[in-house]
């Protein structure tokens, strides 16, 4: 079987690399912020861009009809401007007192829902001679983090009274907007419904949040009344469903906003280093799990747990793609590489594509396939990706 493409420079010593397809990305902004208009798109950029690369995912982000980005940490919000990136750029996580006059040297827009944190980034912006604009968070019920219903009129009352603090937005955030139950549902809409009430309440005592925003990717997909103002989407720009398996209501919903059409933007893609024929009883690598049931082709592939493949991928049946069909692996995932049964007499060679998460002719893995194998979600498999495998940034729109 010949090689199904050449290997990216940036892949040449190991043979592994990730491919990130930033035309993928601009059009899922455009399709996004068609289904969300007239709201705006913040898009979710933290965790490197669920480990696509932050910068280039921005910028296609951005050049598709995003207005805003959001990452989780300070360092992200500072590694974006530190590429030239210049949107407006929400820090979803209050930062802590010591990093606030980084995030005004940057021009970075810090969620705010303690009084310790609107202190800290008053002074901050007050040292620094300028006017921060901050997003208040309040909590309607996820209890992670944000601000509790009855201290909410005070944190704005000070945010609203510090000369160097512009109150711009309050915001919340769904648990269960990817949920099927009808228990779900009605605790999203609940959340709608408390942040309307914070927003009345507010505009009563004279500070009406001149912008509300609550939606993630699946409330900005199947709550029409959740997206307000702006949506923060992170799985649906990289071309993921953020509904959990096939269900006619989710079908509806992919359909009826255009998401159906969302195209994946990465594909994890290997080359086969070496191939040798084993006996039926062998039993392949660590641990010695395993007999092979009859005699086949094993091909050695240069990833593992290092690289983002789980440990336990073999164990719960886990294949990968070798000459357009899905193949098993042969034995136990280590930390470097992997081995795949081809078959008896599989048609395989030295140098041969291997695909782990992407297409290979007409077969497909994608990351859902591998979340449904490892019983987690899309979002832990990119970010699992691990650093040692180069991305590779490519732009079919531009080569085409």
């Amino acid at each position: 079987m010949g090689d199904a493409g050449g290997v990216p420079a940036a892949a040449a010593s190991r043979l592994v690399w990730a491919e990130i397809d930033l035309a993928a990305v601009r059009h899922n902004a455009a399709v996004l912020r068609g289904a969300a208009a007239p709201a705006a798109l913040c898009a979710v950029v933290k965790a490197d861009a669920y480990g696509h690369g932050a910068a280039p995912v921005a910028r296609a982000a951005l050049d598709g009809g995003a207005t805003w980005l959001a990452v989780a940490t300070v360092e992200e919000g500072t590694a974006l401007r530190d590429a030239g990136v210049g949107a407006p750029v929400l820090v979803l996580s209050e930062p802590p007192p010591a990093a606030m006059a980084e995030v005004v040297a940057r021009g970075l827009t810090p969620a705010l829902y303690t009084a310790d944190g609107v202190r800290a980034a008053g002074q901050a912006s007050a040292r620094a001679g300028v006017v921060t604009d901050v997003h208040v968070k309040l909590d309607t019920g996820m209890h992670r983090v944000g601000a509790e219903r009855r201290a909410l009129a005070g944190l704005v009352d000070a945010v609203a009274g510090h000369p160097a603090l512009r109150f711009a937005a309050l915001w919340t955030h769904f648990p269960v907007a990817d949920g099927a139950e009808p228990g779900d549902r009605a605790f999203t809409e609940a959340q709608v419904r408390a942040l309307g009430a914070a927003r009345d309440e507010l505009a009563a005592a004279g500070h009406a949040p001149p912008a509300l925003h609550a939606a993630n990717s699946a409330g900005a997909l199947a709550y029409p009344e959740a997206r307000l103002d702006m949506v923060r989407c992170g799985i649906a720009l990289y071309g993921v469903s953020p509904f959990p398996g096939p269900a006619p209501v989710w079908d509806d919903v992919m359909a009826s906003t255009g998401a159906a059409g969302l195209r994946p933007v990465l594909s994890l893609r290997a080359r086969v280093t070496l191939v040798r024929e084993l006996d039926a009883g062998e039993r392949p690598s660590y641990g010695r799990l395993s007999p092979l049931p009859a005699p086949t082709t094993v091909a050695t592939v240069p990833l593992g747990y290092a690289d983002g493949v789980p440990r336990r991928t073999f164990t719960r049946g886990g294949t990968v793609l070798v000459g357009g069909r899905r193949r098993p692996l042969a034995g136990m995932v280590t930390m470097d590489q992997i081995m795949v049964d081809c078959g008896p007499n599989g048609e395989v060679s030295v140098g041969d594509d291997v695909v782990l998460i992407g297409h290979q002719g007409d077969a497909s893995l994608t990351a859902s396939d591998w979340a449904g194998v490892l019983d987690t979600i899309a979002h832990e498999v990119f970010c699992g990706i691990g650093p040692r495998v180069p991305r590779v940034v490519v732009d079919t729109e531009q080569a085409s």
